[in-house]
């Protein structure tokens, strides 16, 4: 079966990667662009394994039939394993959907309150306090490039960085425009407010991703202000860089030296150009149709937060959970609603294969 023959390419590739790792003779990039396919293929193995056993165990169960002896156990493991056998190959199915070369990548998110003024920043402060606390209950690092903060602890606009393996393929649903409805701090008459704040979130690319050329960039220095220590406003350590090719344009002022903020600039210019490079690949492939999540569009309304009902419903899956605490928090309400998007987005792939 060709099925069958392409689980055991996969298992032979598998042998000679680790061969190649184990041979002394690979290093640098080689041996990163290895390790990553062979980490890739070691969540497959298992699910092969199990698959040729299974199989091999109803050809070996169907000979047991024609000893009288044994027929009733042989009856009795057919049963059992051709019930077990169609979850395995749908696993199998799901495992071998083509992935996304990015989910590995660490990320950057930029939060940016909307309509809704004042109101708004706190819940793009909200936002940020709960991606931060998912990500550090995640074991990963929360690094701020940028931020715009307001004098009630919301945010204008925020950057930051999550550093941490697959922390784009759990993120990266999470592009859109997020929409509170509740009674404002700054309401005094009680009234039920609805805001908004945008949400965009980039892989982090590497220099060998994107390529910057530097006649490409104009950069700016300029003093800091605002919050950000006692170098604020006493040093030109602020960058800004201006990609005339996109028309990006990024600043950094958050790091305490020029040096590290041109760093931590370069690094959100190339995730931002990395960004448009997929988009426009992944538009010219699914030019024939438009996928129900992962579209990536910032512009598109994913999710509500309503505190009168205690909700959170994502509209692109038509999912709501009434654990708008335990998701503002970062907590297992968001690691559902994420699962559910990974499922969805799943399905729809073995759908359009089919």
């Amino acid at each position: 079966m060709i099925i069958e023959q392409k689980l055991r390419d996969i298992q032979t590739r598998a042998r000679e990667i680790e061969e190649q790792m184990n041979s002394g003779h690979v290093s640098g990039g080689e041996l990163t662009r290895l390790s990553k396919e062979y980490s890739r293929l070691s969540e497959i193995l298992p699910l092969i394994a199990k698959y040729f056993q299974t199989t091999q165990g109803i050809a070996d169960a169907m000979a047991m039939q024609d000893d009288p002896e044994l027929k009733s156990l042989a009856v009795e493991q057919l049963s059992e394993l051709n019930k077990v056998l169609p979850e395995i190959e749908k696993q199998l199915q799901i495992a071998l959907l083509p992935r996304d070369d990015a989910d590995d990548n660490s990320v950057i998110m930029e939060i940016r309150a909307g309509v809704g003024g004042e109101e708004s920043a706190l819940f793009a402060g909200d936002l940020y306090n709960q991606y931060k606390s998912y990500a550090l209950r995640h074991g990963w690092q929360v690094e701020v490039i940028e931020e715009n903060a307001t004098s009630l602890r919301g945010y204008k606009e925020i950057v930051f960085k999550i550093n941490g393996a697959g922390a784009y393929g759990r993120m990266k649903f999470e592009s859109g425009i997020h929409r509170v409805q509740r009674v404002p701090e700054t309401e005094a008459g009680g009234r039920i407010h609805t805001s908004a704040a945008s949400v965009a979130v980039m892989p982090e690319a590497q220099e060998i991703d994107v390529v910057i050329d530097d006649k490409d960039i104009r950069i700016d220095i300029f003093r800091a202000s605002g919050a950000g220590g006692q170098h604020v406003n006493k040093t030109d350590s602020a960058i800004r860089i201006t990609h005339f090719p996109s028309g990006i344009v990024v600043t950094c002022q958050n790091e305490r030296s020029q040096l590290q903020n041109k760093i931590s600039a370069m690094s959100v210019l190339r995730s931002k150009l990395y960004e448009k490079q997929r988009l426009e690949q992944m538009n010219a492939s699914n030019a024939s149709r438009k996928t129900m999540v992962g579209s990536g569009d910032r512009s598109e309304k994913i999710r509500t937060y309503n505190f009168p009902e205690q909700r959170v419903t994502d509209h692109r899956i038509k999912l709501t959970l009434y654990k708008l605490d335990d998701i503002l928090a970062g907590g297992m309400g968001l690691d559902e609603m994420i699962d559910a998007l990974i499922a969805a987005d799943q399905l729809e792939q073995l759908a359009n294969m089919a």
